[in-house]
Protein backbone atom coordinates (compact mmCIF):
# COMPACT_ATOMS: atom_id res chain seq x y z
CA UNK A 1 0.00 0.00 0.00
CA UNK A 2 1.09 3.74 -0.81
CA UNK A 3 1.71 6.15 2.03
CA UNK A 4 0.82 9.33 1.30
CA UNK A 5 1.82 12.37 2.99
CA UNK A 6 -1.90 12.82 3.94
CA UNK A 7 -1.93 9.39 5.52
CA UNK A 8 1.28 10.24 7.39
CA UNK A 9 -0.12 13.53 8.30
CA UNK A 10 -3.14 12.40 9.46
CA UNK A 11 -1.53 9.81 11.59
CA UNK A 12 0.97 12.68 13.48
CA UNK A 13 -2.40 14.28 14.01
CA UNK A 14 -3.89 11.80 15.97
CA UNK A 15 -1.11 11.09 17.68
CA UNK A 16 -0.58 14.41 19.16
CA UNK A 17 -4.31 14.70 20.06
CA UNK A 18 -3.90 11.17 21.53
CA UNK A 19 -1.04 12.36 23.89
CA UNK A 20 -2.29 15.80 24.25
CA UNK A 21 -5.83 14.25 26.02
CA UNK A 22 -3.86 12.12 27.68
CA UNK A 23 -1.53 15.02 29.44
CA UNK A 24 -4.74 17.01 29.79
CA UNK A 25 -6.41 13.81 31.88
CA UNK A 26 -3.28 13.41 33.86
CA UNK A 27 -3.44 17.16 34.60
CA UNK A 28 -6.59 17.16 35.95
CA UNK A 29 -5.75 14.20 37.93
CA UNK A 30 -3.21 15.75 39.32
CA UNK A 31 -4.77 19.30 40.26
CA UNK A 32 -8.01 17.51 41.81
CA UNK A 33 -5.94 15.29 43.77
CA UNK A 34 -9.10 12.50 42.21
CA UNK A 35 -7.89 9.25 39.81
CA UNK A 36 -11.67 9.15 38.35
CA UNK A 37 -12.51 12.78 37.90
CA UNK A 38 -15.79 11.46 35.50
CA UNK A 39 -17.79 8.52 35.35
CA UNK A 40 -17.37 8.09 31.72
CA UNK A 41 -13.28 7.46 32.20
CA UNK A 42 -13.69 4.42 33.76
CA UNK A 43 -16.96 3.07 33.99
CA UNK A 44 -16.04 -0.11 36.02
CA UNK A 45 -14.26 1.83 39.06
CA UNK A 46 -16.88 4.33 39.03
CA UNK A 47 -19.39 1.68 39.35
CA UNK A 48 -17.52 0.13 42.12
CA UNK A 49 -16.79 3.64 43.77
CA UNK A 50 -20.21 3.99 44.15
CA UNK A 51 -20.72 0.67 45.42
CA UNK A 52 -17.90 1.49 48.20
CA UNK A 53 -19.59 4.96 48.93
CA UNK A 54 -22.71 3.41 49.74
CA UNK A 55 -21.33 0.86 52.24
CA UNK A 56 -19.20 3.44 53.97
CA UNK A 57 -22.22 5.80 54.32
CA UNK A 58 -24.03 2.25 56.17
CA UNK A 59 -20.85 2.03 58.40
CA UNK A 60 -21.12 5.52 59.00
CA UNK A 61 -25.19 5.20 59.93
CA UNK A 62 -24.06 2.18 62.19
CA UNK A 63 -20.93 4.07 64.27
CA UNK A 64 -23.77 7.31 64.73
CA UNK A 65 -26.57 4.08 66.06
CA UNK A 66 -24.22 2.80 68.19
CA UNK A 67 -22.47 6.34 69.71
CA UNK A 68 -26.45 7.05 70.37
CA UNK A 69 -26.63 3.49 72.02
CA UNK A 70 -23.41 4.00 74.13
CA UNK A 71 -25.33 7.37 75.52
CA UNK A 72 -28.48 5.36 76.25
CA UNK A 73 -26.51 2.81 78.47
CA UNK A 74 -24.55 5.22 79.52
CA UNK A 75 -27.28 6.80 81.45
CA UNK A 76 -28.72 3.74 82.48
CA UNK A 77 -25.62 3.01 83.79
CA UNK A 78 -25.26 5.72 86.49
CA UNK A 79 -29.16 5.23 87.33
CA UNK A 80 -28.57 2.00 87.85
CA UNK A 81 -25.29 2.76 90.19
CA UNK A 82 -27.76 5.18 92.28
CA UNK A 83 -30.44 3.10 92.49
CA UNK A 84 -28.35 -0.24 93.85
CA UNK A 85 -27.06 2.43 96.38
CA UNK A 86 -30.44 4.01 97.67
CA UNK A 87 -31.80 0.17 97.71
CA UNK A 88 -28.82 -0.71 99.60
CA UNK A 89 -29.57 2.22 102.12
CA UNK A 90 -33.32 1.42 102.31
CA UNK A 91 -32.63 -2.33 103.18
CA UNK A 92 -29.74 -0.71 106.26
CA UNK A 93 -32.22 1.07 106.97
CA UNK A 94 -35.34 -1.47 107.47
CA UNK A 95 -32.57 -3.76 109.58
CA UNK A 96 -32.54 -0.79 111.65
CA UNK A 97 -35.97 -0.17 111.74
CA UNK A 98 -36.55 -4.21 112.66
CA UNK A 99 -34.98 -3.62 116.00
CA UNK A 100 -37.22 -4.13 119.01
CA UNK A 101 -34.91 -1.14 120.77
CA UNK A 102 -35.05 1.30 118.17
CA UNK A 103 -37.51 4.34 119.98
CA UNK A 104 -39.97 5.84 118.58
CA UNK A 105 -37.82 9.20 117.80
CA UNK A 106 -35.17 6.60 115.71
CA UNK A 107 -38.20 4.72 114.13
CA UNK A 108 -39.61 8.13 112.51
CA UNK A 109 -36.26 9.25 111.80
CA UNK A 110 -35.71 6.47 109.62
CA UNK A 111 -39.45 6.64 108.32
CA UNK A 112 -38.31 9.99 107.07
CA UNK A 113 -35.46 9.07 105.42
CA UNK A 114 -37.30 5.89 103.49
CA UNK A 115 -39.73 8.57 102.08
CA UNK A 116 -36.78 10.71 100.81
CA UNK A 117 -35.39 7.48 99.69
CA UNK A 118 -38.28 6.42 97.69
CA UNK A 119 -38.50 9.94 96.18
CA UNK A 120 -35.30 9.79 94.88
CA UNK A 121 -36.03 6.60 93.70
CA UNK A 122 -39.20 8.49 91.40
CA UNK A 123 -36.52 10.79 90.20
CA UNK A 124 -34.10 8.00 88.66
CA UNK A 125 -36.77 5.99 87.30
CA UNK A 126 -37.48 9.07 85.44
CA UNK A 127 -33.74 9.17 84.15
CA UNK A 128 -33.76 10.86 80.60
CA UNK A 129 -31.25 10.80 77.70
CA UNK A 130 -31.81 13.31 75.21
CA UNK A 131 -35.22 14.17 76.50
CA UNK A 132 -36.58 10.24 76.16
CA UNK A 133 -36.85 8.25 79.43
CA UNK A 134 -34.40 5.56 79.59
CA UNK A 135 -36.84 3.03 81.02
CA UNK A 136 -39.95 3.58 79.25
CA UNK A 137 -39.09 2.71 75.76
CA UNK A 138 -41.17 4.85 73.15
CA UNK A 139 -43.41 6.79 75.91
CA UNK A 140 -44.44 9.77 74.65
CA UNK A 141 -45.50 11.36 78.93
CA UNK A 142 -41.75 12.25 79.09
CA UNK A 143 -41.54 9.94 82.77
CA UNK A 144 -41.60 6.47 83.09
CA UNK A 145 -43.55 6.59 86.40
CA UNK A 146 -46.98 8.50 87.35
CA UNK A 147 -47.16 9.90 90.90
CA UNK A 148 -49.42 6.53 91.21
CA UNK A 149 -46.75 4.69 90.58
CA UNK A 150 -48.40 3.21 87.12
CA UNK A 151 -45.35 2.86 84.15
CA UNK A 152 -46.03 4.70 81.26
CA UNK A 153 -44.73 2.46 78.77
CA UNK A 154 -46.01 -0.65 77.29
CA UNK A 155 -45.22 -4.11 75.93
CA UNK A 156 -43.00 -4.00 72.80
CA UNK A 157 -41.82 -0.25 72.87
CA UNK A 158 -38.15 -1.09 73.90
CA UNK A 159 -35.67 1.56 71.95
CA UNK A 160 -33.66 -0.73 69.73
CA UNK A 161 -30.29 0.74 67.63
CA UNK A 162 -28.95 -1.18 64.98
CA UNK A 163 -25.80 -1.72 64.92
CA UNK A 164 -25.08 -4.12 62.08
CA UNK A 165 -26.56 -5.52 59.48
CA UNK A 166 -28.28 -8.27 61.11
CA UNK A 167 -27.76 -7.31 64.61
CA UNK A 168 -29.61 -4.81 66.95
CA UNK A 169 -29.23 -4.33 70.64
CA UNK A 170 -31.87 -2.53 73.39
CA UNK A 171 -30.27 0.41 74.65
CA UNK A 172 -33.45 0.99 77.15
CA UNK A 173 -34.47 -1.08 80.19
CA UNK A 174 -38.32 -2.04 81.10
CA UNK A 175 -39.40 0.14 83.85
CA UNK A 176 -41.18 -2.54 85.89
CA UNK A 177 -37.98 -5.01 85.83
CA UNK A 178 -36.12 -2.41 88.32
CA UNK A 179 -38.77 -0.68 90.22
CA UNK A 180 -42.14 -2.30 89.42
CA UNK A 181 -45.21 -0.88 89.26
CA UNK A 182 -48.01 0.20 91.37
CA UNK A 183 -49.30 -1.47 93.96
CA UNK A 184 -46.46 -3.84 94.03
CA UNK A 185 -43.28 -1.20 92.69
CA UNK A 186 -40.23 -0.18 95.39
CA UNK A 187 -42.24 3.09 95.61
CA UNK A 188 -45.71 1.50 97.52
CA UNK A 189 -42.99 -0.97 98.93
CA UNK A 190 -41.59 2.12 100.95
CA UNK A 191 -44.66 3.67 102.01
CA UNK A 192 -45.48 0.31 103.82
CA UNK A 193 -42.36 0.17 105.37
CA UNK A 194 -42.71 4.10 106.56
CA UNK A 195 -45.77 4.07 107.59
CA UNK A 196 -45.06 0.36 109.39
CA UNK A 197 -42.32 1.94 111.23
CA UNK A 198 -44.70 5.34 112.22
CA UNK A 199 -46.86 2.74 113.08
CA UNK A 200 -44.55 0.86 115.45
CA UNK A 201 -45.19 -2.39 114.30
CA UNK A 202 -41.33 -2.15 112.75
CA UNK A 203 -39.68 -3.06 108.99
CA UNK A 204 -38.47 -6.65 108.99
CA UNK A 205 -41.28 -8.34 107.68
CA UNK A 206 -40.14 -6.10 104.57
CA UNK A 207 -36.58 -7.13 104.24
CA UNK A 208 -37.31 -10.12 101.75
CA UNK A 209 -39.19 -7.67 99.67
CA UNK A 210 -36.27 -5.63 99.65
CA UNK A 211 -33.49 -8.25 99.25
CA UNK A 212 -35.70 -9.22 95.83
CA UNK A 213 -35.71 -5.93 94.28
CA UNK A 214 -32.43 -5.12 95.17
CA UNK A 215 -31.70 -8.52 93.14
CA UNK A 216 -33.84 -7.35 90.44
CA UNK A 217 -32.12 -3.77 89.87
CA UNK A 218 -28.34 -6.09 89.87
CA UNK A 219 -29.91 -8.24 87.14
CA UNK A 220 -30.61 -5.25 85.11
CA UNK A 221 -27.34 -3.73 85.99
CA UNK A 222 -25.38 -6.52 84.76
CA UNK A 223 -28.03 -6.75 81.49
CA UNK A 224 -26.91 -3.01 80.35
CA UNK A 225 -23.03 -4.16 81.01
CA UNK A 226 -23.41 -7.02 78.94
CA UNK A 227 -25.09 -4.37 76.28
CA UNK A 228 -22.10 -1.96 76.69
CA UNK A 229 -19.65 -4.94 75.97
CA UNK A 230 -21.67 -5.50 72.66
CA UNK A 231 -21.46 -1.82 71.60
CA UNK A 232 -17.99 -1.51 72.66
CA UNK A 233 -17.27 -4.81 70.01
CA UNK A 234 -19.33 -3.52 67.59
CA UNK A 235 -17.75 -0.22 67.56
CA UNK A 236 -14.33 -2.30 67.48
CA UNK A 237 -15.50 -4.00 63.91
CA UNK A 238 -17.22 -0.82 62.44
CA UNK A 239 -13.94 0.92 62.85
CA UNK A 240 -11.92 -1.79 60.99
CA UNK A 241 -14.48 -1.84 57.99
CA UNK A 242 -14.36 1.37 58.10
CA UNK A 243 -11.00 1.80 57.60
CA UNK A 244 -10.97 -0.78 55.09
CA UNK A 245 -13.48 0.65 53.17
CA UNK A 246 -11.98 3.89 53.28
CA UNK A 247 -8.59 2.47 51.63
CA UNK A 248 -10.29 0.50 49.16
CA UNK A 249 -11.84 4.16 48.18
CA UNK A 250 -9.40 5.51 47.59
CA UNK A 251 -7.28 3.44 45.97
CA UNK A 252 -10.61 3.41 43.79
CA UNK A 253 -10.68 7.40 43.59
CA UNK A 254 -7.82 9.39 44.64
CA UNK A 255 -4.46 9.97 42.49
CA UNK A 256 -1.25 8.41 43.19
CA UNK A 257 1.21 11.22 43.09
CA UNK A 258 4.21 10.01 42.57
CA UNK A 259 2.75 7.54 39.85
CA UNK A 260 0.77 10.35 38.78
CA UNK A 261 4.18 12.79 38.12
CA UNK A 262 5.80 9.94 36.38
CA UNK A 263 3.61 8.72 33.80
CA UNK A 264 2.58 12.52 32.67
CA UNK A 265 6.64 12.89 32.10
CA UNK A 266 6.41 10.29 30.12
CA UNK A 267 3.42 11.74 28.15
CA UNK A 268 5.22 14.70 27.93
CA UNK A 269 7.75 12.70 26.13
CA UNK A 270 6.06 10.82 23.72
CA UNK A 271 4.36 14.43 22.73
CA UNK A 272 7.63 16.14 22.46
CA UNK A 273 9.03 12.66 20.42
CA UNK A 274 5.99 12.79 18.23
CA UNK A 275 6.42 16.57 17.20
CA UNK A 276 9.85 15.97 16.86
CA UNK A 277 9.13 12.91 14.21
CA UNK A 278 6.45 14.57 12.34
CA UNK A 279 8.49 17.36 11.74
CA UNK A 280 11.14 15.35 10.45
CA UNK A 281 8.56 13.13 8.15
CA UNK A 282 6.78 16.25 7.15
CA UNK A 283 8.66 18.54 5.43
CA UNK A 284 7.26 20.90 3.15
CA UNK A 285 8.11 20.52 -0.76
CA UNK A 286 8.53 23.03 -3.39
CA UNK A 287 5.38 22.00 -4.19
CA UNK A 288 3.71 22.25 -1.32
CA UNK A 289 5.26 26.03 -0.88
CA UNK A 290 3.56 27.05 -3.82
CA UNK A 291 0.35 25.65 -3.61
Amino acid sequence: MRITNQMQSSYVTRSLQSNLARIAELQEQGTSGRKLTRASSDPSSAADALGVRNQLATEKQYERNITNGEGWLATLDTTLTTVTDVVQRVRDLVLQGASDTASDDAREAIASEIVELRDELMRQSNATYLGRTVFAGTSDEGVAFRDDYTFTGGAGTGVERRIGTDTTVRVDIDGPAVFGEGATSVFALLDTVAADLRAGTGSGGHLAAVDARLDAVLTQHTTVGARQKQLERAADTNLGSQVGLESHRASLEDADIAELAIDLQLKQVAYQATLSIGASLLQPSLLDYIR
